[in-house]
């Protein structure tokens, strides 16, 4: 067994929050809707906040014909997340959305709950009142993997989780279609609801 270092010799890309809800119909087919959310406080494009909700992610169109929508404070850094990592999630990848989807200013944002029952993050544009909803968390737990097991195949991350037995992604107060459902995660069945906090991303040194 390798020996664990105290100090990681790679470039730490960013850190923050990334919580995030997939959504299925059917649990054996696609996912039927899906968002992503960063609380970004440390990165080449300093902090911001990225909210991404894709309730067609197969179609290329944007709000309001679909609310395919991202929603940020930060474009330069929300640049970096789509073409660096987002586009790299498995569940993102190559979804037609992502290319259709209206990019907006964000107006407001705030959290709300206790991170033990329910939890909430919110953000507003023009027009448009966005709401990801956790609940049923369970207890936390501390995930650490190499780029083998990574997202992107290309970092270290470390992050703390909170699984959700039961979600919701709402725009305008009506909610997307889709439920909660388990996936092979980190070599373990987990929700495809959770929160994802004190996340860091790390290129490991060549």
């Amino acid at each position: 067994m390798t020996d664990r270092i105290p100090v990681n010799p790679g470039t730490v890309e960013w850190c923050g929050d990334n919580p995030g809800i997939y959504l299925k119909q059917d649990p054996e087919g696609d996912w039927s809707s899906l968002a992503v959310y960063f609380r970004v406080t440390l990165s080449p494009h300093g902090r911001g906040h990225t909210m991404l909700l894709l309730e067609q992610p197969d179609s290329a169109a944007g709000f309001p014909d679909a609310n395919n929508l991202c929603i940020t404070d930060n474009d330069a850094l929300t640049d970096y997340l789509l073409d660096d990592f987002i586009r790299y999630f498995p569940t993102f990848r190559g979804r037609a959305g992502i290319d259709g989807m209206s990019r907006l200013p964000m107006k407001s944002r705030r959290c709300e709950g206790d991170m033990k029952s329910v939890y909430r993050e919110l953000m507003s544009a023009d027009g448009v009142e966005c709401c990801l909803e956790w609940r049923r968390l369970g207890e936390p737990f501390a995930v650490e993997v190499t780029p083998k097991d990574c997202a992107t195949g290309a970092h270290d991350m470390y992050s703390v989780f909170f699984e959700a037995g039961d979600a919701s992604i709402s725009v305008n107060g009506v909610s997307f279609d889709g439920r909660v459902t388990d996936r092979l995660f980190f070599g373990q069945t987990m929700s495809t609801a959770f929160l994802a906090v004190s996340e860091t991303w790390v290129r490991p040194r060549s």
